[in-house]
């Protein structure tokens, strides 16, 4: 069976019309360059070169081969890149969630700019998904990566993902623009004890809910919840309404919502995580390409 050497070689003889100048433009002696040309020949049973010695002209069948060999060797060439990008994490599926908040901050869109840059090649699918069921997906091959707001609870996740943190958060207070402290600069929670609050139902966002919690009690109360929203910009306008006060992370201050302030909190524990879960375990070159994006989107804004 012929090989890409020779086709090669025949396409050479085949452009130039020349043994001669073929074996000069392949920087090879003539004589294995018609050995190779005649090997090809008897492998196929064809004559495709006519030639004597001051001619070389394309037989028939010849013209029809030196189109099937350039097709060959440029299918060839295209392969080995595909396989070369692949195996860089330049090409490939990459099956990425987040949850709603994280759509909020610039990491995400600065890290799938940059992605879409340096390797376009990737097939990208994205899905919203809530932080503990992203662990589960990852460790599952559901997903490849998630940008997930807190650390693993369980320690089977624990050992078998990785995560990198990009970012942590400040937390804000969200509260009617007519509000006593809507104007404050900043203010500790404890200033809001007994105030009602507005909050994600605790099985769709634990991470948001137990925060609220845990610097509630810090602050020496239990928060009063009046009502639940299902996605998190959903409390903005609760809040607007005068309903209950939200805690929410700083990036969410995009959202212009009349009737709404936002006020950062005095408490080095009100902030909330952003990291990047993946597998510990035999990462696919195309995850490596995408991790090492999120470290230069992270170092692009400055986080």
């Amino acid at each position: 069976m012929f090989d890409f050497r020779q086709l090669r070689y025949f396409i050479a003889v085949a452009e130039e019309l020349s043994f001669t100048r073929a074996a000069q433009r392949l920087h090879i002696s003539q004589p294995p360059l018609s050995q190779q040309i005649q090997a090809l020949e008897q492998d196929l049973g064809i004559r495709l070169l006519d030639r004597d010695k001051r001619n070389v002209t394309l037989t028939e069948p010849g013209r029809l081969f030196l189109e099937q060999a350039r097709q060959i060797l440029a299918m060839a060439d295209d392969a080995r890149i595909r396989v070369t990008e692949a195996a860089a994490g330049f090409s490939g599926q990459l099956r990425l969630a987040y949850t709603v908040s994280v759509s909020f901050h610039p990491a995400l869109p600065q890290t799938l700019l940059l992605l879409g840059q340096r390797a376009p090649n990737i097939r990208l699918w994205l899905s919203e998904m809530y932080t503990e069921p992203q662990f589960a997906a990852v460790r599952s091959g559901q997903i490849d990566v998630g940008f997930v707001r807190d650390v693993p609870s369980h320690e089977d996740d624990a050992r078998a993902l990785r995560l990198d943190i990009i970012d942590r958060e400040p937390l804000l207070l969200a509260l009617p623009s007519g509000h006593r402290l809507a104007d404050r600069p900043s203010l500790e929670l404890g200033e809001v004890a007994g105030e009602p609050f507005v909050i994600q139902p605790r099985e769709l966002a634990a991470t948001l809910y137990d925060r609220l919690v845990r610097l509630a009690s810090k602050a020496g109360f239990h928060p009063v919840v009046r009502q639940q929203a299902q996605q998190i910009n959903g409390l903005l306008a609760l809040v607007a309404a005068g309903i209950g006060l939200a805690l929410i992370p700083a990036s969410m201050q995009v959202v212009k919502l009349a009737g709404v302030s936002y006020v950062p909190l005095v408490d080095p524990d009100a902030y909330l995580l952003l990291a990047v879960a993946s597998r510990t375990e035999n990462p696919a070159p195309v995850v490596l390409q995408f991790l090492e994006t999120v470290t230069d989107a992270k170092k692009a804004l400055g986080l």
